[in-house]
């Protein structure tokens, strides 16, 4: 059972979980991706609610580190094929235990991470091989307000949600 009030660290896969997973290549070679604004706001509000965010992907575009550097994600790892080493060094980093993490996925390779975490979660749209090891599912699909919605249900299990609604004035 998922003890949310430790939660600390939301951990994000990108291509699948913050992307729709395509990739456009331009004649020049370089890459570009779309990335949901509703995602990014929620993001925000976790920071916004003490929460840290990290980035932990198996390719590496300037894409991404753009994306990551407007949210104000400052623990980026790209090029990892194998994210377990990238996990183990990210909590030597920043001082948590497993426990106090949580990650969004969607393939193959995700399926180590989210079975060390606290609470994991698969995007609407993830491999079956990997649903079966999170936590929760999203009803979004990666790249269409799957974080978002990740990042509510962690909010309002942290008893946080109302509180930063008051803002809005909601």
């Amino acid at each position: 059972m998922t003890d949310f009030s430790e939660i600390q660290l939301l951990i994000l896969d990108v291509d699948g979980v913050l992307t729709d997973g395509g990739i456009i290549i331009h004649s020049d070679g370089t890459e570009s991706k779309r990335f949901s604004v509703l995602d990014g706001h929620r993001i925000k509000l976790w920071q916004r609610s003490g929460g840290l965010t990290a980035i932990i992907s198996g390719r590496e575009t300037a894409a991404t580190t753009i994306r990551a550097e407007q949210l104000g994600i400052t623990h980026i790892m790209q090029g990892c094929l194998e994210k377990l080493p990238a996990f183990e060094q990210l909590l030597d980093k920043v001082g948590l235990t497993p426990e106090q993490t949580a990650y969004v996925g969607d393939d193959l390779m995700d399926i180590p991470l989210v079975r060390r975490v606290g609470f994991g979660a698969a995007v609407a749209n993830a491999v079956d091989e990997f649903k079966k090891h999170a936590d929760f599912i999203t009803q979004h699909a990666g790249g269409d307000g799957a974080v978002a919605e990740v990042i509510e249900h962690l909010l309002k299990k942290k008893m946080k949600w109302e509180e930063l609604m008051e803002r809005y004035q909601v």
